[in-house]
C-alpha cells in the first residue's frame, strides 16, 4: 500500500495530462507540481518566507551534498531537515546518483556503489544504496529516491542496458534499506534513449512496492524531440495510481510538454540559476535584464504578475542590480521566477480540472518559447549572414514578417510564402472544410454518416502544417465535447520526399505546430494514434499517383502539393478523374490553394463541380471542388459556384486548354466544359 495515499482527480480529455493530490508526512501536495531545488538545504538566493509566499509546496534537497556537509550527525541532532532549515512542508531528497554521474574523473562505479572523493575535504566515500537511504532517513525527507546509475541519454545500447540492470538491483537494495520508515520512496526508470530498455525498466519497477516512479536519465544529452518522445513512452507503462516524476526538467515549455504526456512532478535549478544571470520569465517572453534597453524603463517586469518583485520594483532598478552584480538582483529575479513557475503550475492544474487543458496547452506552448516581445533585440551592427538550415533539396526560409517555412532549392518555390503556415492551414483547410462541426456525431446536416470514420487526404504533407491543423482541431473538439460526441478521424498523408518534415522537425523552435509528439512518431513509424483511440494519422510515402485507388476513400481532401509548374503530374484532368472515381461511393470535397484557370478547368473536365474558396495571402479566392453538384448548395459556408461570369473569362483565357492537349481535341474538350451540369440553367 502506498505511503502517499495518491488520488487521481482528473485526466484531461485528449491528453495524458493529470491533476492529482497525495499526502506526505508534512502535508498535502497537489499536482502537477514544481519543486524548487534546495540542494544544500536552501534554495539559492531565497528565504523560507519568500518560498512560502510564492506558493512552494515541496522542496528538493540533495543527499550527496548534504552527506558531505553538514553530514548525518547534524540532521540527527536537529531531528531532520525540516527543523534544521525551518521548513514545515514536504521535502524530496535526490539520492546522489546524478551528482556521481557528473563527476566522471573523481569516482569509481562497481556493483556495491560509487567510490568518490569529497570536494569539501578530499575524504573518500563509498556511496552505496544502503548508505544513501541511511542518509535520507537521517535527513528525514518525506520522499526518498533510490540510488541509480545515471548515464548519458545518448549512451549505446550495451552501456544503457548494464546501467539499467544495476539500477534495478540497487532499487531492490534501497527498498530493503528503508525498512519500516514511514518515508515514501520512488524508483527511477532508466534505459537512455532505447525504447525496449525504457519499457523493460518501467515494467520491472512497477512490480516493486514503490510509492511513486521517476523518469531518470533525460535532460542529459538528448534533443527536445527525444525527451518528449521518451517521456510519453515511459508514462504509457507507469501505473495510474502512483505519482510520476520527471527528474531535472526543466524549462517552462519542457514542463508543459511533459504534463501533456502524463507527468506529475518536476524539479530544476533554472528559475534561480537564470535569475543569477539576470534573466526573468514573463508572460511576454524571457527578459534579459542586463540589456541596456531596460536602463530607463519604468514599470514592473510583468504586469500580469503579482509577486513582490513586480509589485514594488521598477525594471530600471532591476537592470541596475544585475549590471552591478548585487545579490539583491539575484534574490528579486529568483523570487519572481519561482512565482512564475508556481503560477504556471496553478494554471495547468486549473485547466485540467476545468476541462480546458487542450486549449490552454495550444496557446501556452507558443507563449513559453518567446523572448521579450515588448523589447525585441536590435542588432547594433549587421550580423554575418548565417546559412539557413538545409536538408537535401530544402532549406528553412524566414519571411520578412518573421515566420519560417520550407523552400525548395531547385525550384525556389516556398511552402506558404505569404502567410504563417499554421494560419493558412487553419483558414484554408480546417475552417473551410468545417472540420470542427463535421467531427461531431450529432450534426444533422452532415453530408455523410455521422457515426462513420471521417477520412482526410492530406496530399502534399510538406512540413505537416495542414495535417497538424486538423489534428489540433480534433484535440480541441475532444476537450470541449468528450469522446462520445466525436466521430473517428483518419488522416492519410501522402508525400514522396520526407526531407521537408524531417528538416522542420529538427528545428521545432521555428515551427510551433511541430512541438507535438505526433509528427515525430509519424516520421519514425509511419503512423501515429491518438491516446483516445479516435484519431489515426498514417503516412503513405511515395508517389501519390500510386496510392489513389488503394487508400481509404476520403470525405475531405487537402490538396496542397507544389504548384502545377513544379508538380505538373499532380494537376492533370486524369489525376482528378481518378480521385473522383475512387470517391464514387461518397460525397467528397477537395480544397486547394490554387485559383488558376488551368486547375479549375482540369477539375471540371474530370467531373468535379467547382466553387470559389476563401482568399488567402495575395489571392482573392482559392478553390473548392465537389464530387456531387448538390453538395455546393448544402455546404455550411455556401461557397460561390463558378458560373457564367467565370465561363466568359475562361473563353478568353490563354489557359483555356491543357498545354499537352492536341489542337484537334480542343472542340470536344470545350464542349465538355460548356455542357458541364454546373453551367446548365435550371429549366
Amino acid at each position: 500500500m502506498s505511503r502517499l495515499n495518491f488520488t487521481l482527480e482528473k485526466t484531461a480529455v485528449g491528453s495524458k495530462a493529470r491533476a492529482a493530490r497525495f499526502m506526505t508526512l508534512h502535508g498535502e501536495v497537489k499536482t502537477p507540481v514544481f519543486m524548487p531545488v534546495g540542494t544544500q538545504a536552501t534554495v539559492k538566493s531565497q528565504t523560507i518566507d519568500t518560498l512560502h509566499e510564492a506558493g512552494s509546496s515541496v522542496l528538493l534537497a540533495n543527499t550527496y551534498h548534504l552527506l558531505l556537509r553538514p553530514g548525518p550527525e547534524v540532521f540527527k541532532k536537529f531531528g531532520g531537515i525540516h527543523r534544521f532549515m525551518s521548513w514545515d512542508k514536504p521535502v524530496l531528497t535526490d539520492s546522489g546518483g546524478f551528482q556521481i554521474f557528473s563527476l566522471p574523473h573523481s569516482r569509481d562505479m562497481n556493483e556495491e556503489g560509487a567510490q568518490f572523493r569529497s570536494y569539501v575535504d578530499g575524504a573518500s566515500y563509498h556511496l552505496t544504496p544502503e548508505l544513501s537511504i541511511s542518509m535520507q532517513r537521517a535527513i528525514g525527507s518525506d520522499i526518498m529516491m533510490v540510488l541509480d546509475q545515471c548515464i548519458p541519454s545518448t549512451a549505446p545500447y550495451d552501456q544503457a542496458e548494464a546501467a539499467m540492470q544495476l539500477t534495478h538491483r540497487w532499487a531492490e537494495r534501497s527498498l530493503r534499506a528503508r525498512g519500516d520508515s514511514p518515508q515514501a520512496m520512488f524508483g527511477i526508470v532508466q534505459g537512455a534513449c532505447h525504447h525496449d530498455l525504457r519499457k523493460q525498466s518501467a515494467a520491472f519497477l512497477r512490480e516493486l512496492p514503490f510509492d511513486g516512479l521517476a523518469i531518470g536519465g533525460l535532460a542529459v544529452g538528448e534533443t527536445h524531440a527525444e525527451r518528449y518522445e521518451f517521456t510519453a513512452l515511459v508514462t504509457d507503462y507507469l501505473p495510474e495510481h502512483l505519482p510520476r516524476y520527471l527528474m531535472g526538467v526543466g524549462t517552462p515549455i519542457d514542463i508543459l510538454e511533459a504534463v501533456h504526456r502524463g507527468v506529475d512532478m518536476f524539479d530544476c535549478i533554472i528559475p534561480t540559476q537564470l535569475a543569477q544571470r539576470g534573466t526573468a520569465f514573463t508572460s511576454h517572453g524571457k527578459m534579459h535584464l542586463s540589456r541596456t534597453v531596460y536602463k530607463l524603463q519604468e514599470g514592473p517586469l510583468d504586469t500580469r504578475c503579482h509577486c513582490p518583485t513586480c509589485k514594488r520594483y521598477e525594471r530600471g532598478y532591476l537592470h541596475h542590480l544585475v549590471k552591478t552584480g548585487e545579490n539583491l538582483g539575484w534574490h528579486l529575479l529568483g523570487q519572481h521566477n519561482i512565482w512564475f513557475y508556481h503560477q504556471l503550475m496553478r494554471e495547468i492544474r486549473a485547466a485540467i480540472l476545468g476541462g480546458t487543458w487542450l486549449e490552454y496547452y495550444e496557446s501556452k506552448r507558443l507563449e513559453l518559447v518567446r523572448n521579450d516581445e515588448e523589447n525585441p533585440t536590435i542588432p547594433t551592427k549587421k550580423p554575418k549572414a548565417a546559412r539557413a538550415p538545409q536538408l537535401g533539396d530544402y532549406e528553412i526560409h524566414t519571411s520578412p514578417q518573421g515566420f519560417c517555412s520550407i523552400r525548395q532549392l531547385s525550384s525556389g518555390e516556398i511552402m506558404h510564402s505569404v502567410n504563417r503556415p499554421e494560419d493558412e492551414a487553419q483558414k484554408l483547410y480546417v475552417d473551410q472544410s468545417c472540420l470542427a462541426t463535421r467531427l461531431l456525431r450529432n450534426v444533422a446536416e452532415s453530408v455523410s454518416d455521422p457515426t462513420s470514420e471521417l477520412v482526410i487526404w492530406d496530399v502534399g504533407l510538406g512540413a505537416a502544417s495542414n495535417a497538424m491543423a486538423a489534428l489540433q482541431c480534433f484535440e480541441r473538439e475532444l476537450a470541449t465535447h468528450g469522446p462520445d460526441a466525436l466521430r473517428a478521424l483518419r488522416i492519410v498523408s501522402f508525400e514522396c520526399d520526407l526531407d521537408p518534415l524531417t528538416l522542420a522537425a529538427k528545428h521545432p523552435h521555428f515551427f510551433p505546430h511541430l512541438r507535438h509528439g505526433a509528427p515525430h512518431a509519424l516520421l519514425k513509424n509511419g503512423v501515429w494514434s491518438h491516446a483516445s483511440g479516435l484519431l489515426t494519422w498514417e503516412l503513405h510515402k511515395g508517389d501519390f499517383l500510386g496510392f489513389i485507388e488503394t487508400s481509404a476513400a476520403p470525405d475531405i481532401i487537402f490538396y496542397d502539393p507544389f504548384s502545377s509548374k513544379t508538380d505538373t503530374a499532380l494537376w492533370t484532368p486524369d489525376v482528378f478523374a481518378r480521385i473522383a472515381r475512387h470517391c464514387a461511393s461518397k460525397s467528397a470535397e477537395l480544397y486547394t490553394y490554387s485559383n488558376s484557370t488551368a486547375v479549375r478547368v482540369a477539375l471540371l473536365t474530370a467531373g468535379w463541380s467547382v466553387a470559389e474558396g476563401t482568399g488567402t495571402g495575395p489571392k482573392s479566392t482559392t478553390t473548392i471542388a465537389f464530387t456531387q453538384l448538390q453538395s455546393i448548395a448544402s455546404h455550411p459556408l455556401s461557397p460561390r459556384p463558378l458560373g457564367e461570369e467565370w465561363l466568359v473569362r475562361w473563353r478568353r483565357s490563354g489557359s483555356k486548354f491543357p498545354a499537352d492537349l492536341p489542337e484537334a481535341e480542343h472542340p470536344a474538350f470545350a464542349q465538355r466544359i460548356e455542357t458541364h451540369p454546373q453551367f446548365q440553367k435550371p429549366v
